[in-house]
């Protein structure tokens, strides 16, 4: 009986993280780049941005891969992106959202440390937590619905291609919808006579001096820390235990605490424990011998190492894209994330009224005393649902 050769148990987890890698890029830079924008980053800091969360993510994976022998994915914050995107410049502008996101840094490196904060955090309820993200991703999936009725011409050919996708290759369905934006924005280019400067797919990093504010605190760190924490981490580490894995906490904390520190100055926002796509590197599409499946994982950290370098040109693509087309193709990636939020939002039967609360206000947008509408939103959801249960 003869083995099969060395390579066929490596292939299998290689091409799983590439296709970990390109889908979850894809699928949503775009989110992160209005997200920064949202906050204050001009185009040039944002692009650094992107490169910031691509690259401090892309060596995380590489480092808790060959570290634990384990095939854990790191990525950046797409709620906590959707959540900047709604949030707006809070006082001291883009230098204190930038000490926001050290802040966010120090809280998941803190929650490593303490094992209790992450138990507080996984308290929350679920109904309420979700019913708030899906309240942030209100705004942003109204995208495709603004673009076709303002620029039909240039949106509608990528609904299309989406909703083909979608039914045909729903993995894929994000990614080519991008792809298809991106044959719009060149034909656009081509027609328009708009000329490309070829510096500005030069990688650029800039760094910005942190400024501490209570706005910044209040307003980005701590919705920010929640979200990434209750939206990301904690059901990151509930995946990857369905599929037969037993994440270290404190390592994974420290780790993606110490690099959404790092790539702060930067411009980059948080990075965390993959959740959805996790299981594109962590499950049998990377082969049956799971004792291989990290090597998809590290591929992963190789491939979005290198997008991150060409971080200016998908920046580029995005500022020369016609009228709609960016909200659309972002809308569209947060349509999934969306209705399964508002799924578990109402699950519950006698949570419905305070997820609704929650949803409700934060979808609002309202900024109160320059706290942004999602910690609002988390306040009243709990305060109904307390008040709800009183006596019980």
């Amino acid at each position: 009986m003869t083995s099969a050769p060395p390579s066929s148990g490596v292939l299998r987890p290689v091409t799983a993280g590439l296709v970990s890698a390109l889908v979850g890029f894809t699928s949503a830079f775009v989110v992160v780049l209005s997200g920064l924008a949202g906050v204050g980053a001009t185009p040039v800091q944002a692009s650094s941005g992107l490169l910031a969360v691509s690259v401090t993510m892309g060596l995380s994976c590489i480092l808790l891969a060959t570290w634990t022998r384990m095939p854990i994915t790191v990525a950046w914050s797409t709620p906590g992106a959707a959540l900047l995107a709604t949030t707006g410049v809070v006082e001291g502008g883009w230098p204190a959202a930038v000490g926001a996101f050290l802040i966010t840094g120090a809280l998941i490196v803190l929650t490593g440390l303490v094992p209790q904060l992450g138990a507080l955090i996984a308290r929350i309820p679920a109904s309420v937590a979700r019913a708030m993200l899906a309240g942030v991703l209100f705004q942003l999936c109204l995208g495709p619905v603004t673009g076709l009725a303002e620029n039909p011409l240039a949106v509608a050919p990528v609904v299309a291609v989406w909703v083909l996708a979608l039914r045909f290759l729903p993995r894929w369905a994000a990614p080519l919808g991008f792809l298809t934006a991106a044959v719009v924005v060149a034909v656009h280019v081509a027609t328009s006579g708009v000329a490309v400067d070829p510096a500005v797919l030069v990688p650029t990093v800039e760094l910005t001096a942190p400024v501490f504010t209570l706005g910044g605190v209040i307003g980005i760190a701590l919705p920010l820390y929640l979200v990434t924490m209750a939206s990301q981490n904690v059901p990151g580490v509930a995946v990857m235990k369905g599929l037969g894995y037993e994440l270290p906490w404190t390592r994974s904390m420290l780790v993606t605490g110490a690099g959404t520190a790092l790539g702060a100055p930067a411009g980059g926002h948080a990075i965390n424990l993959a959740a959805i796509s996790a299981a594109l590197a962590a499950g049998p599409e990377a082969g049956e011998d799971r004792s291989r499946r990290w090597i998809a994982s590290v591929t992963a950290g190789v491939v979005l190492v290198l997008f991150g370098i060409a971080s200016s040109a998908f920046g580029a693509l995005v500022l020369l894209a016609p009228a709609g087309v960016v909200a659309a193709v972002a809308g569209l990636a947060l349509l999934g994330t969306f209705a399964a939020s508002m799924q578990a939002a109402l699950v519950e039967p006698d949570g419905r009224v305070p997820a609704v609360v929650a949803f409700v206000t934060a979808a609002s947008g309202i900024a109160i005393a320059g706290v942004s509408a999602a910690f609002w939103a988390l306040v009243a959801g709990l305060a109904v649902r307390a008040a709800l249960r009183a006596g019980r």
